[in-house]
């Protein structure tokens, strides 16, 4: 889907930032290595920006998952969500965490070609996007195979891309 002219400019230029723009730029740069995309808008929003940036780190770097699962929940998310950035920036982080070039195509295809252990995951990916909770089939499915605490992590890695993606697609900057 074409969303147009982003309706807010991101913010690629450091020195164009006030001192506390600067400042969480620089914290951002220093945790990811780069400045990515949801965040030169997200800096429009300084404070919003840096503590998004933290719980994105606390995702990537302190989730239960493993890191296979959580990759492959955040490109069914960033699928579900239709957030071409989402699913571009992860595609490779995917592969290297072990999300097989099979499964990252079944998932971009929309098939049903995945193990259970990932139909379990995708499928309660694609429920909690579409209505916004799991049915109690889906949340077992998930829960036996994970536990209480990945299942969680599962769940906020789902609203944390969500929240990336709905953000980014409001503004015309997926």
């Amino acid at each position: 889907m074409d969303l147009g002219e982003p309706r807010i400019p991101l913010l690629t230029d450091r020195d164009t930032l006030d001192a506390e723009g600067r400042a969480v730029f620089d914290r951002i740069v220093e945790s990811r290595g780069a400045m990515l995309r949801p965040f030169e808008l997200l800096l429009h929003a300084p404070a919003t920006a840096e503590r998004v940036a933290a719980l994105g780190h606390a995702i990537r770097f302190d989730s239960r998952l493993t890191d296979a699962d959580r990759e492959l929940a955040t490109l069914a998310t960033g699928r579900a969500r239709d957030c071409a950035f989402v699913w571009e920036s992860h595609v490779g982080s995917a592969m290297a965490a072990g999300v097989t070039p099979a499964t990252i195509a079944a998932l971009e295809s929309g098939s049903s070609d995945l193990d259970t252990h990932e139909a379990g995951l995708v499928g309660f990916v694609g429920e909690l996007c579409r209505t916004g909770s799991v049915g109690d089939d889906t949340f077992r499915v998930v829960h036996e195979a994970l536990g209480d605490g990945a299942t969680v992590d599962l769940a906020v890695t789902v609203g944390y891309y969500s929240m990336l993606a709905l953000t980014m697609r409001a503004c015309r900057t997926c």
